[in-house]
């Protein structure tokens, strides 16, 4: 696909395209990071990104960058084909639908596939080689379904999903439309539900079910347990990375976004719009408002107001953090200060 050609392609889209200059029209056969992109391939700088020294070592044959003097001079000097957009990340995750499409999945229902009764399949529907659907399960128009996925009993599948090889499911989740589950995730598993006794542990029954709302996606290897009684619930629009955990009853809002090795514990509720970035962990039964950012490794332990950015161990404001830790390795010579203060004073 020649530059100009997928110029138009975006013209219009998301990303807001701003202005372009066809230096040399490339023909791009693929897509590279910046550092490693040759003629034949598209690259982008991300917004807030202006060190023009990457630009100008770059060996593109199209860049997609911010509306930045600075940059657009760099990149006419190098003679790229280049685009400005007011999101050119956006723009390049365009760019790669594009160059990048999606492959077709012919509708097929493979022979080893094990179809319990009751099972309601819709139109266009995909099983994989050694799918095992339980009874009763209804599964919607154009759902994909890969290679050795499970599903237990009373799974209801909305139309558009896709579900990669070897995910569960669990009886009684129910999923919206057009949801993505990747590889290995598990979905209703049994809550971490124990009463202590005196002679023990008593397990305590997990008799709920898990829902993900519509467009909702999640990542290899995670988890989202189902309740003792009641629901977890997912979000519409919910994005979760590799390696979650989402406990017990947990409730999301819609859009929230979840990196890798976050663990939710049961009972917490999230607002819309919340960020929790790696290995975030968030207490039993916790609040946290609309919009709240928390940055990676903090413990959220206590409820937090919408719009909030937090971070460190427990989670305090983004700031005071920021503060704290300019400090901390000045702590020695704090202590050995204070040390020699309280000595003469007793002196």
């Amino acid at each position: 696909m020649r530059f100009n050609q997928l110029i138009n392609a975006l013209e219009g889209g998301e990303a807001c395209l701003q202005s372009y200059e066809l230096a040399t029209n490339p023909e791009l056969l693929s897509a590279a990071a910046l550092d490693q992109a040759n003629q034949d391939q598209i690259s982008f700088l991300e917004k807030g990104n202006t060190l023009s020294s990457i630009l100008n070592k770059s060996k593109a044959g199209a860049v997609l960058i911010p509306n930045d003097e600075k940059l657009i001079k760099v990149a006419t000097q190098r003679g790229f084909a280049w685009a400005t957009f007011q999101h050119p990340r956006l723009a390049f995750a365009e760019s790669l639908e594009i160059l990048y499409p999606r492959k077709i999945v012919k509708p097929e229902i493979h022979p080893t596939a094990f179809i319990g009764e009751g099972v309601e399949l819709g139109k266009d529907v995909f099983l994989g080689p050694n799918v095992s659907i339980g009874n009763n399960c209804l599964i919607g128009n154009k759902t994909i379904i890969h290679s050795g996925v499970v599903l237990y009993e009373k799974v209801v599948i909305g139309e558009g999903c896709e579900l990669h090889a070897n995910c569960v499911l669990h009886p009684d989740t129910k999923i919206g439309t057009g949801c993505v589950i990747n590889s290995n995730a598990v979905i209703g598993s049994e809550g971490f539900g124990f009463v202590p006794t005196n002679h023990g542990w008593h397990k305590m029954p997990q008799t709920g079910y898990v829902v993900l709302e519509n467009e909702v996606e999640i990542g290899s290897n995670s988890t989202i347990d189902r309740p003792a009684v009641g629901e977890t619930r997912i979000g519409a629009g919910t994005k979760i990375d590799n390696l979650v955990q989402v406990g017990h009853g947990v409730t999301t809002g819609k859009a929230c976004a979840m990196a890798a090795q976050v663990g939710i514990a049961g009972g917490a509720k999230l607002g819309n719009g919340v960020i929790l970035a790696g290995q975030v962990g968030v207490g039993n039964r916790v609040q946290v408002g609309d919009g709240v950012i928390a940055s990676s490794k903090c413990g959220v332990h206590a409820d937090i107001a919408p719009g909030e950015v937090v971070s460190g161990f427990p989670a305090i404001p983004n700031k005071l953090w920021l503060r704290c830790s300019a400090n901390f390795k000045k702590l020695p010579e704090i202590v050995k200060s204070l040390r020699e203060k309280d000595r003469r004073a007793f002196d």
